[in-house]
């Protein structure tokens, strides 16, 4: 998956990474303001227009002034595509470069931050190889899709869970477009000189459910169904995002209350955590903090 990419850009470049609701976005927007920077969202559902409770995009009012990039790129009936997120992000943080502003990366999409980071490159898509795959899905289910997957790519079958059928799908398609599937990422490999810092928080689970409590307060479910009248059922993402599959559940009868799908997006959201966690941590470059301070990852970033 090696690019041999070697950017050679002046400055460097800062990310925000770590479990959601951890407070990334405050840091970033703090650290922009004092780094001369501007933020380049690297959270996969904050790609979407329109969905903007549920992915907890920071208001315009409350971005301090400071340019966001990358967010509302997409429509929600598109499908994720890391390879095109990389080829955008790739561009407005060399943009930045040149201009001698600080990009600051933030997200808590893993593969998205070293999409844009490291020496990667993805295998591209086709539409109607997608389409055919995301048909077969729909009627045949994601088991029947990894036993195709196991026949064909063994080692990818085994590092994908039968009941991921976004990944299953990707893979059939790679498979199908390339003849092989490669199922874990190269060794961390820099393509910019970058300040990864991690944030975490004791208290993570109680504030997830005070996130979740703030979205429906906020108007999550009227969100939704203004989506659903742009084609968010129709969005093979978008409709899996949390919080927004768990309100399509219960308007679909498959959860009996609004609250029942509050409580499975806080559960849902405490999973992924864990899973963002685990893969943050693998990551030896990223300099973890319990209580990050601006002005000591300022230091960090151009020390004196």
């Amino acid at each position: 998956m090696g690019t041999g990419v070697d950017r050679h850009r002046t400055g460097r470049v800062v990310a925000v990474v770590g479990p959601t609701a951890a407070g990334k976005s405050d840091l970033a927007i703090a650290l922009a303001t004092e780094l001369n920077g501007e933020i380049v969202n690297a959270d996969s559902m904050q790609l979407y227009r329109g969905m903007n409770i549920g992915t907890a995009k920071v208001p315009p009012a409350e971005r301090g002034g400071v340019p966001h990039h990358l967010l509302d790129v997409w429509d929600v009936t598109r499908a994720a595509d890391v390879a095109s997120y990389q080829a955008l992000a790739r561009q407005v943080v060399d943009g930045l470069l040149a201009a001698g502003r600080t990009p600051v990366l933030v997200g808590g999409s893993g593969l998205y931050v070293r999409a844009v980071l490291d020496d990667l490159a993805f295998p591209g898509t086709d539409p109607a190889v997608r389409g055919r795959l995301e048909r077969e899905l729909s009627e045949r289910g994601p088991a029947a899709l990894h036993a195709d997957l196991a026949a064909r790519a063994p080692a990818a079958a085994a590092a994908i869970l039968p009941g991921n059928g976004r990944r299953i799908v990707r893979a059939l398609e790679v498979v199908e477009l390339t003849g092989s599937f490669t199922a874990s990422l190269p060794e961390h490999r820099s393509v910019y000189d970058v300040v990864q810092i991690g944030i975490d928080h004791p208290q993570l689970d109680a504030r997830i459910a005070d996130r979740v409590a703030g979205m429906w307060a906020a108007g999550m479910i009227e969100e939704v169904h203004a989506l659903v009248s742009m084609g968010l059922r129709d969005g093979p993402t978008a409709s899996r995002a949390l919080g927004y599959a768990q309100v399509l559940a219960w308007l679909d009868g498959a959860l009996d209350s609004a609250e029942s799908a509050r409580l499975a997006t806080i559960a849902a959201t405490r999973r992924l955590a864990r899973r963002q966690r685990s893969w943050f941590r693998r990551d030896p470059r990223i300099i973890w903090l319990d209580r990050p301070d601006v002005e000591q990852v300022a230091g960090m970033v151009n020390p004196a």
